[in-house]
Order: structure tokens, then sequence, then C-alpha cells
């Protein structure tokens, strides 16, 4: 058990990557904080606060839903309030919420540019930036943004340049953390598939059911997760991981269990 006693912030946990991680770790013991705007089903996408924190108090750990917007930075901080009050501190926080929009430039709404950089970026920071206090006083601290390696090749910006430029930000935030805080001894990486997971953000809004016997399940993103998050604080920052070359350092190779159709052809995330 690992993470007994452990409390970990994940926002957009009420279904898909964000969910899967929380019940990997609440099943190693940890306190998740389900921070996610989910109160009621949505047949299209699944998943509120509250099925999830039951998942995950049924894989052994214990749960706080707290319905949030991480636009706002009132709602941010009474999450973080709330952990605390009910946890006593917090661990680790897991940026996982993420607006996603691949429209060209001409195509992208201001309000839809709006939304993808105050989620993606500004929620991520914001998030962060609140979670710092009391991931000083943890003795192994982390912080885990889901997004890319950031990958100059002009393809990646040709076709989806908003979105694009506020998930390299994610990952910047990483980044930069990681120098500021190493003094504290608080982790930042990001984490990213190789492949596309099977998610509601995959069947509805990129390639459907054919896309999705593509893809692998989240659960392998969520063993990456549990590996970096296990390590020290101290030596393990400063990167954008894969989640394929987390497993391989594990000796994990194959990965075969994670298809969600075992022997397909698998499809390549973004920026890989």
């Amino acid at each position: 058990m690992l993470f007994e006693n452990k409390t970990v912030i994940i926002t957009g946990a009420s279904r898909g990557i964000g969910k899967a991680i929380g019940i990997k770790l609440a099943g190693e013991g940890a306190n998740i904080v389900i921070a996610s705007k989910s109160i009621e089903e949505n047949p299209k996408l699944g998943g509120t606060i509250f099925t999830a924190a039951a998942a995950m108090e049924a894989a052994g750990g214990k749960a706080l839903a707290i319905q949030c917007d991480i636009r706002y930075e009132d709602q941010v901080q009474q999450v973080v309030d709330k952990a605390v009050e009910k946890f006593g501190g917090i661990d680790v926080l897991i940026n996982n919420a993420s607006a996603i929009n691949l429209s060209p430039t001409e195509k992208t709404e201001p309000k839809r540019f709006d939304l993808m950089y105050d989620i993606n970026v500004r929620g991520t920071f914001m998030m962060s930036r609140a979670c710092i206090p009391h991931l000083k006083k943890s003795t192994n601290a982390h912080i885990l943004n889901l997004s890319p390696p950031i990958n100059m090749d002009l393809k990646w910006f040709a076709g989806h340049l908003a979105y694009t430029i506020s998930k390299y930000n994610m990952s910047m935030i990483a980044l930069g953390l990681s120098a500021e805080l190493k003094p504290f001894h608080i982790a930042a990486n990001a984490l990213w598939p190789r492949t596309t997971i099977a998610t509601a953000a995959v069947n509805n809004l990129l390639g459907g059911e054919a896309l999705m016997k593509m893809s692998r399940t989240t659960d392998i993103i969520a063993d990456a997760a549990f590996y970096i998050l296990s390590k020290s604080s101290m030596e393990c920052t400063g990167n954008t991981f894969i989640d394929e070359e987390v497993l391989a350092g594990e000796g994990i190779t194959d990965l075969s269990k994670y298809s969600v159709v075992p022997g397909a052809k698998l499809f390549n995330d973004l920026f890989i």
C-alpha cells in the first residue's frame, strides 16, 4: 500500500483517465479528491463525481467528491481547503482536466480558444499554485500534468494551433515548476500516451468506434502514473514522460493487455 494515507487531488476525475488513475491509487490506499464538474450523468460521457468516488472507495481508498470548475479560483481554493480539512494535507496533484478542440485557426471561435486556455493553462497553473503550500509539507510531493512532450514539428501546429499551444503550455508549467519547486523537494512531471486511449473524447470527438478499437485502455496511463508517483520527488522531476517508456523502465514490455481489441493495430496519439 504505497499510497496509504497519502492524499491525491485529481482534476477531471469523474471519468476516463482521471478516474482510472484515481482507482489505481485508491487500490494502493490513497485518499482521492475528485475535483470535477459532473454531478449529473451525461449519456454521451458517463460518470459523475459521485460514481467515481464510489468506484475509488470500492478499490480500497477513501474519496472526497467536490464539484469544481477549475476556471474559477474560488472553486479551486475550495477544493484545496476541503481536502486539507478532511485528510490533513495534500501529497499529490494530478492536473488531468482538459478541453479539446481540433479546429484550424479560422474556425476556432474566441469562446473555444478561451475555454481551452482557461482550463488547460490557467486552471492547471492556479490549481498548482493553490496546492504548493501544502505540497511543501509532504514527504514525497508530486505534481503530474497529463500533457505531451513539446514536439516542435510543425505538423502538430498546422491543424489545431490553439489546442496544441494550450497543451504545450501544460507541459511548460510542469517543467517550470520542476525547477522552481526543486528546493522544496516537490516533483513536477508530465505524462502522455503513445497511442490513443479509449475515452469519451476519442469516441465522441476524434474517431468514434473505429478509433476506439485501435486504442488502449485507460489502465496503461493509470499504471504509468503509479510508477512515476512512486518515485522519490527529489530524483524524478522535470520529465515529459511517454507511458510506454515509463513501463519499459519498470521492465514491462508486453503491453498487449492494454489493447481494447487484442492484436489490433494501434493508432498513435497526437504529438507522437
